[in-house]
């Protein structure tokens, strides 16, 4: 079954966090498994076993605990968000065989700037000489994925240090700028999908959501979006900058 990915910008990260919520809940056998590709406002968010010790000065970054699992980690503009809503019955895949093809599409893409990517034991995410490019942070229910990877590309790293990431004190972070790589957000966007459907043994072909176009706002202030319109993705007006 195709697969089908959506680019939704920037979105804030309770309103997508809830939507993933929705899907996952509402979807059936026949449902088709999603990749939504975004970023989110300044945030940190602690994990279901995630540990307040470990936000050392948040200061007026909202935090936000999630049902995800690992400690805290930090999101912001420029970052690659990739939410990855996946049947792991379908597929007949375990947790760790699907964290690890996770991280295998963010080796594989650094190999495509000839940057060389590891794992680290015990330590989900991908590194580059010890510092963390990429973090991995995964809920499953009734079988099936949400939540998923987070990619610095080109962000304000600052906000790492006012907290230990991940539950790492002094956990050295980086970023593919920092690499010398210089393409734009949209850019690294499409090798990175390549990459995902790849590692998680998807067809080639795949379905792209067009991106998001308001249609119309509802009582409460939101806007719903099409072409593909469903009742479980509402993302508000004003994060999104409408």
């Amino acid at each position: 079954m195709r697969p089908l990915v959506r680019d939704l910008g920037l979105t804030e990260y309770t309103a997508a966090w809830e939507a993933m919520r929705r899907f996952t809940d509402r979807r059936t056998e026949a449902t088709a498994d999603e990749i939504w590709l975004l970023e989110h406002p300044p945030v940190f968010t602690l994990g279901l076993g995630g540990k307040e010790e470990h936000l050392l000065d948040p200061g007026a970054i909202p935090v936000v605990r999630c049902d995800r699992g690992g400690q805290v980690t930090y999101h912001g503009p420029g970052q690659l968000v990739v939410y990855v809503l996946a049947d792991l019955r379908r597929m007949g895949w375990g947790v760790k065989r699907f964290v690890n093809a996770l991280e295998q599409a963010v080796i594989d893409l650094c190999e495509t700037w000839r940057i060389l990517a590891r794992r680290r034991s015990g330590a989900p995410g991908v590194y580059l000489n010890g510092a963390k490019v990429a973090a991995v942070g995964l809920r499953v229910r009734r079988g099936c994925t949400f939540h998923g990877l987070a990619l610095n590309v080109n962000m304000d790293l600052s906000p790492f240090r006012r907290i230990n990431p991940c539950g790492y004190a002094r956990l050295p972070v980086t970023q593919l700028y920092d690499q010398g790589v210089t393409e734009s957000m949209g850019v690294v966007k499409k090798p990175l999908v390549a990459s995902l459907l790849d590692n998680l043994g998807y067809d080639d072909q795949v379905d792209f959501a067009p991106r998001y176009e308001p249609r119309r706002a509802t009582k409460r202030g939101e806007l719903r979006f099409s072409p593909l319109e469903t009742p479980w993705l509402r993302i508000p007006r004003q994060d999104r900058g409408e």
